[in-house]
């Protein structure tokens, strides 16, 4: 089997167990509140940033009103998400941004999005994907800890998975990826306790054999 077979294969097996529904995991309104609950979802589960988001948003409906919150206000509001005090001067800092300088529209460029506070690639490319709908690669720890795993790349560093993946992935399947490849790192393959022997990706699994 060439690796074009079975990389087809492996993305049939996941449209099979998994559906190719484009679900995005945390909650949001607008293109501003996936922005800020991706920033807020670093080394935290989504269901705790949707849980600290609800309430959030409620205190802070718009960039300009989070752009002008105090820092010590917003991190009491989102402490349980790990990393708050950071967190807290990104959020504020980018929603202020897009406030004065975008008029409350997030930008859809890479470059003005991972320019703004706390955006990185990994975030940038979460609002292209399923806010603008533009063929993206989202590296978080499941994508590069599996894709790893099944032998599409040998890196560690997300720029490398993310470009490894854009050779060998039809471009239609960049943003499903990362969908499905969460929902089989959340069910099947943890890092704790990965059930390798009833997988149904063993076979093509090069960590399997």
């Amino acid at each position: 089997m060439t690796q074009k077979e079975r990389v087809a294969e492996i993305c049939r097996r996941l449209d099979e167990q998994y559906t190719t529904d484009l679900t995005c995991y945390l909650h949001h309104e607008n293109a501003w509140q996936l922005l800020i609950a991706t920033i807020l979802s670093a080394q935290c589960t989504d269901a705790r940033v949707n849980i600290v988001t609800k309430d959030l948003f409620a205190h802070y409906p718009s960039p300009e009103a989070l752009g002008n919150a105090r820092l010590s206000d917003v991190e009491d509001d989102i402490r349980t998400t790990g990393f708050f005090h950071n967190k807290a001067k990104n959020i504020i800092a980018c929603s202020k941004e897009i406030h004065e300088t975008y008029g409350d529209v997030v930008p859809s460029d890479i470059e003005l999005l991972t320019a703004l506070p706390g955006v990185g690639r990994k975030t940038a490319n979460v609002i292209r994907g399923n806010i603008f709908h533009e063929p993206s690669i989202v590296v978080d720890t499941h994508v590069k800890r599996i894709t790893k795993k099944l032998g599409l790349t040998k890196a560690d560093e997300p720029e490398v998975v993310e470009k490894d993946l854009m050779r060998v992935l039809p471009k239609e399947r960049w943003i499903l990826w990362n969908i499905q490849i969460i929902a089989h790192g959340r069910s099947i393959c943890s890092a704790r306790n990965p059930q390798c022997d009833t997988c149904f990706l063993n076979d093509l699994c090069k960590a399997k054999k």
